[in-house]
């Protein structure tokens, strides 16, 4: 790990008690080099006092000059409240300067309490740091922490910031300008915060985290270097406040070349640990000086502080193969099939959908649930992998054996999750069979591709392959023998277990058991499972069987991710490498909120050429695509070998 030497002269900003506006805390500093001279904007807090009836220690921007960046004078308070968006304080600014001026964006709130809505990003801007020349509100929506990037990319102003910072899970994206005034623009806010899934960096590794924009972006020859807050167990305290950096391409800053893997900065020393908020480290402001970065943070949310490394060691730790973050990027016009209200059989929800590849086309049979939760199988393609180009108006697949039929009015119920497998002439269909009562089982039916493809379903009579009085689900077959016999995937209790079988012509006497393939790590190392089950079934590579599987969280919220893991080709029981991060996660609202919320849940992914395609239910109601490249992630996987 490089190495990383705080300032001797930490706290190097501190309340300044004649200056009532600054009283309480001065903290989360960010600096701009002009001339040699080093301007420092900060948050300042003030003694406590009476605000429309509300006694409040008000936020305000203070600014200091500085020859060194550790020594400061001349400090004066910059930005206050003046208009309604911004009536109960000013936070947290992020300094940049270009074409010319100075633009500042700081958290602004507008309610007291505070809450969500009441918490925005406004900016002002300023030519000298003498006067404020101009101040706009800027976010229709939560959000805070944002900074422009010193110049234009591919002749586009960009900007890096935090959404939903106070409705969770946080957000770091990225927006683009044709002109300084969209900045400004709300009509174009809109637009961003709709399509927010398009603009993402996925920095989370696990959902109880939180993420925040630190610094304003560096530019070095390796990759723009971003600076950020990342908050471990941050829904599950106790907190661990700590910093990390990300290397983003020059050309295309949505593209993550590499991350660090463990904090940059902890709260340790005594001025981190003890203050208005003990225990936080917060990065606000960087500068490139020589061959040293100096980062500028909060320390306990009373003081600023200052810590310097070496740039060439921190760019050297990450541009590093194994620190390379790999995730699945979703389409922008996700979701692809949601329910059709005058469809009984679907109106409720539509996801969870098994994957398979005929004729140049992609076959997608989704669950679909009725409004009394009863689930059947429909039928949808695509061609291109994102566009729904025919989805069928009835169910190719109903309820037929008592084992799935309705047992209690209202329950779910019926034929769930399918995950099919093409050997030879023969499409095999494993499903979780359900009555609403008893334990969840699996069930195996076929049907030939030659009937299949010409819509003629005639499906084989559906046989229970797993054992009675123990819930079992999440089944799939290899699409190829090895050693002779069928490997069959499937979820006892919260492992993922194996099993190989001479044949398929199961008789409702003889059961998949098999052995443990795969358990949750938790709690021994990092996967932060409860309990795991395969997505889709396994696809053969050069490298070995690539396997997706979900996990769902240690939460009572059930969280679902998925992760990655790569299986030996010719004896799959062992495991050569897991992804210690998750690559697939609910972020965006349609993933969130539905009939299960925080919900991602694949039962099937195709690759075509280097392209990963995984189709996944979202919040259990809609249905989703996502797409990274194979090779990538088989590099990350061997990168995280298992010895």
């Amino acid at each position: 790990m490089f190495f990383l030497k705080r300032s001797e002269e930490n706290p190097i900003l501190i309340p300044k008690l004649e200056n009532a506006w600054e009283a309480e805390a001065v903290f989360n500093g960010c600096p701009v080099v002009d001339n040699k001279k080093i301007h420092f904007v900060y948050r300042a807090v003030s003694a406590p006092q009476l605000i429309e009836g509300a006694q409040i220690s008000l936020s305000t921007i203070g600014y200091a000059e500085s020859p060194d960046g550790i020594h400061f004078k001349n400090r004066k308070q910059l930005i206050k409240p003046e208009y309604d968006w911004e009536k109960y304080g000013c936070e947290d600014p992020r300094v940049t300067k270009f074409n010319g001026r100075y633009f500042i964006f700081y958290t602004a709130l507008s309610a007291y309490p505070f809450r969500a809505e009441g918490i925005k990003i406004g900016l002002a801007i300023t030519k000298d740091f003498k006067k404020i020349d101009a101040k706009f509100p800027i976010t229709p929506f939560n959000a805070k922490a944002m900074a422009l990037f010193p110049e234009r990319i591919n002749s586009k102003i960009a900007a890096i910031l935090t959404a939903d910072t106070d409705n969770p899970p946080a957000k770091i994206g990225l927006a683009f300008f044709d002109n300084e005034e969209q900045i400004w623009s709300q009509s174009y806010w809109e637009k961003w915060y709709s399509e927010l899934g398009a603009n993402l960096l996925n920095l989370r590794r696990f959902h109880t985290d939180q993420i925040e924009v630190g610094a304003p972006p560096i530019k070095t020859k390796d990759g723009w270097l971003v600076i950020y807050s990342y908050i471990q167990n941050y829904f599950s305290p106790p907190a661990n406040f700590t910093i990390e950096a990300v290397l983003l391409d020059l050309k295309n800053p949505l593209k993550i070349i590499s991350r660090t893997k463990t904090p940059l900065l902890t709260p340790l020393e005594e001025y981190e640990k003890y203050g208005r908020v003990p225990y936080i480290v917060f990065p606000s402001g960087a500068l490139l000086r020589g061959q040293k970065i100096f980062m500028y943070y909060g320390a306990a949310d009373t003081t600023c502080a200052l810590a310097t490394f070496s740039t060439s060691k921190l760019i050297n730790e990450l541009t590093q193969i194994k620190n390379k973050v790999v995730s699945f990027e979703k389409y922008k016009d996700n979701p692809i099939i949601k329910p059709i209200a005058d469809h009984a059989w679907e109106s409720k929800a539509t996801f969870n959908p098994g994957v398979i590849y005929l004729d140049k086309k992609i076959y997608l049979i989704y669950r679909a649930m009725s409004d009394d939760n009863t689930s059947v199988l429909g039928q949808a393609s695509t061609r291109d992998g994102f566009k729904i180009d025919e989805r069928l108006p009835e169910p190719i697949y109903s309820v037929r054996e008592p084992f799935e039929q309705k047992i209690i009015p209202g329950a779910n119920s019926g034929c769930e999750d399918p995950r099919l497998t093409q050997i030879n002439d023969t499409i095999y269909m494993c499903y979780t069979a359900f009555d609403g009562k008893n334990f969840t089982r699996v069930a195996l039916s076929s049907i030939p591709v030659k009937d299949f493809l010409v819509k003629k379903w005639n499906w084989a009579k559906p046989v229970l392959i797993s054992p009675p009085n123990i819930h079992d689900k999440d089944a799939a077959i290899f699409p190829k023998k090895i050693k002779g016999k069928y490997a069959i995937l499937h979820r006892l209790n919260v492992d993922i277990w194996i099993d190989f079988v001479d044949n398929l012509e199961f008789d409702g006497e003889k059961f998949i058991k098999g052995q443990i393939l795969m358990s949750p790590r938790f709690p021994f190392g990092k996967g932060h499972s409860k309990k795991i089950g395969i997505a889709g079934p396994p696809l053969e590579t050069e490298r070995g069987w690539l396997l997706l599987y979900h996990g769902i969280s240690q939460r009572p919220d059930n969280h679902y991710h998925l992760r990655a893991a790569l299986l030996d080709l010719y004896d799959p029981t062992k495991i050569i490498a897991r992804t210690d991060e998750t690559i697939l996660e609910p972020e965006l609202s349609y993933e969130e909120k539905g009939v299960v919320p925080n919900v991602v849940f694949s039962c099937g992914n195709i690759i075509l050429n280097d392209t990963l395609y995984v189709y996944y239910g979202a919040a259990d109601t809609v249905i989703g695509v996502a797409t990274l490249k194979v090779s990538d992630l088989l590099k990350k996987l061997l990168s995280e070998k298992i010895l």
